[in-house]
């Protein structure tokens, strides 16, 4: 995965990465961990890092708390010269122990939840190093060192654009409909689905599609199938399929949450909503319109999001604070 034309910049990344052990720790509540840290993880292993993941089961901060004793036996097992956390109860249960440096990612529920972040903050000055998503909620962190903004990257192998009638095919799509997809699943309250539903019953022809329960390699045809992406979540950090959709050259409809205005910018085809249901209807009128796909994966590669480049931020990361600990 390492692409870069000198060959001999490749072999040192290469070498000076392979013996790094690397203990990812995160979430698995909701069965499997979540797919962005897996295509991160991978990323870091393409580039030499020898990966390994400690799975958290258990809601609230006690519940993360009870993984302690599996945590340290994890350690024990794995001997890593790092852990990397994501989200900041995670890296709360990470630093209990004093042994391991932590790195910890916040990807904006530990931020914008008024009930966790000051367990996040505690967590800040605990943690080795701190990553953030965005720059709203590495802001509102009010951190002046030891941290710095990365963004999770994209598979831009896997997301890239394909022609939507194929798309549909495979998909078993109505070609003659317009399909707007939801960016997550009705269920979770955050994402605000009861707008984005009372919005699209306005357009005729029109059918909204639940993000849920698809695999990767679906997510990618769903985008590059469907007519418009639309978010109108509450809060946000760096919403993945909002970069994913972009990589797809897939036009979307947003409401101002996260990084996603800055994203997006100045890309035609894109289009910012209130949360007011008749402009969200407006919003997708005008996307519908647009009618062809944007420019979003070049936007998505100027702003160095592709999976490789920020894999190789995030270790160079690593290397500072192995070095300095």
């Amino acid at each position: 995965m390492i692409n870069s034309e000198n060959p001999e910049l490749n072999n040192l990344i290469a070498y000076q990465s392979k013996f790094m052990k690397l203990l990812i720790v995160c979430s698995c509540n909701s069965g499997k961990i979540a797919p962005f840290i897996l295509e991160q993880g991978s990323a870091l292993e393409q580039l030499g890092v020898t990966v390994s993941y400690f799975p958290i089961k258990g809601k609230g901060l006690w519940g993360y708390l009870k993984n302690r004793k599996k945590l340290i036996q994890k350690i024990a097992e794995f001997s890593p010269d790092l852990i990397h956390a994501h989200y900041g109860l995670s890296g709360l249960l990470a630093n209990t122990q004093r042994r391991i440096p932590v790195v910890t990612t916040y990807h904006g529920s530990d931020i914008n939840d008024a009930r966790v972040f000051p367990f996040s903050r505690l967590n800040m000055v605990l943690s080795a190093y701190n990553i953030f998503v965005s720059e709203k909620n590495r802001q509102k962190s009010n951190l002046a060192r030891k941290q710095s903004l990365i963004p999770c990257g994209i598979d831009t192998t896997l997301f890239r654009p394909l022609e939507k009638d194929q798309a549909r095919k495979l998909l078993k799509l109505d070609e003659d409909k317009k399909y707007v997809l939801f960016a997550g699943a009705f269920a979770n309250q955050v994402k605000n689905s009861g707008l984005a539903q009372e919005a699209v019953t306005l357009l005729t022809n029109t059918n909204l599609i639940e993000l849920r329960a698809y695999s990767r390699e679906e997510v990618a045809l769903l985008l590059n199938a469907v007519d418009v992406v639309l978010m109108t979540s509450f809060t946000e950090g760096s919403p993945q399929i909002i970069k994913e959709a972009m990589a797809c050259n897939c036009p979307v409809v947003f409401v101002p949450v996260g990084d996603v205005a800055d994203i997006t910018d100045r890309v035609a085809g894109c289009f910012i909503s209130t949360y007011q249901a008749s402009d969200v209807t407006l919003k997708l009128q005008q996307a519908l319109a647009f009618g062809g796909r944007t420019e979003g994966r070049t936007r998505i590669m100027e702003l160095g999001l592709d999976a490789e480049i920020v894999a190789c931020k995030i270790l160079n990361v690593y290397k500072g604070v192995v070095n300095n600990k």
